[in-house]
């Protein structure tokens, strides 16, 4: 490529990826530990500053001031989950192994962090913060998605959730869960496009939901594998009906 053609190119920001990957590590650890955030307190915020003004946002200490005020409640969140957690899973021995050892906890820490930047209308960065926890936990969740208390999500690898998903109370989700779209089309970007999860609602490994208009109504089991595009009454399990065949070896 001659030089003249790489001048012409326009520009983009993309080392902002290791300054958002160090910005969402220190929120993460200041939200756990008091005496970590006392230590880097200046520090976030310097991050968060500089990341604002690449991204030409406006009002950047405003912003942080009222993102700040949201940490509480957001702690709050995050411990009725970690409870979730530890009262599902018969392999957690201790809420502190949640807090430092299950990757879909980490995931739910992020989305619960960047959904709120989501709400304050800042462009760009809740993507990168929860794409940066995709990364690491094999769990997409868009900043979008509105997520209740205590949710609970097992193994994570694999799961996706859309922006315009809704989550209530108590769902339970496990590994290569999809709740996503039924279409893909750009003109449907201001619609919603992914299902509703009512509460109570369990649905396991590798089960996908797909449309804006459908409803798991509460207390429903969707079983492994299962395909869902229209809504589900309350009370329903709902599994696949498939058969092993086991013929016998000749020895």
């Amino acid at each position: 490529m001659k030089v003249e053609e790489i001048t012409r190119l326009r520009s983009y920001n993309v080392c902002l990826k290791d300054t958002v990957e160090k910005f969402t590590k220190q929120l993460f650890y200041a939200l756990f530990d008091e005496v970590y955030k006392s230590a880097h307190k200046e520090e976030i915020e310097q991050l968060f500053c500089a990341i604002s003004s690449k991204l030409n946002i406006k009002d950047l200490k405003g912003i942080w001031s009222v993102y700040t005020t949201s940490f509480l409640e957001i702690r709050e969140a995050l411990d009725l989950d970690a409870n979730a957690f530890n009262n599902t899973d018969p392999a957690c021995k201790s809420l502190e192994e949640v807090y430092l050892a299950y990757p879909g906890f980490y995931a739910i820490v992020i989305h619960r962090l960047s959904h709120q930047l989501y709400k304050l209308e800042v462009p760009i960065l809740p993507r990168m913060m929860s794409e940066f926890a995709h990364s690491l936990t094999g769990t997409d969740i868009h900043p979008g998605a509105v997520i209740g208390k205590s949710f609970f999500i097992d193994h994570a690898t694999g799961i996706v959730i859309g922006e315009t998903t809704v989550i209530k109370d108590d769902v339970k989700i496990y590994q290569g869960v999809t709740l996503g779209g039924i279409q893909v089309a750009k003109n449907l970007a201001s619609t919603k496009r992914h299902p509703t999860i009512e509460n109570n609602v369990t649905i396991y490994a590798n089960a996908t939901i797909l449309g804006g208009d459908v409803v798991i109504g509460e207390n429903s089991i969707i079983g492994a594998n299962v395909c869902v595009t229209e809504s589900i009454p309350e009370n329903s399990l709902v599994i696949e009906q498939s058969e092993n065949k086991i013929i016998k070896r000749k020895s």
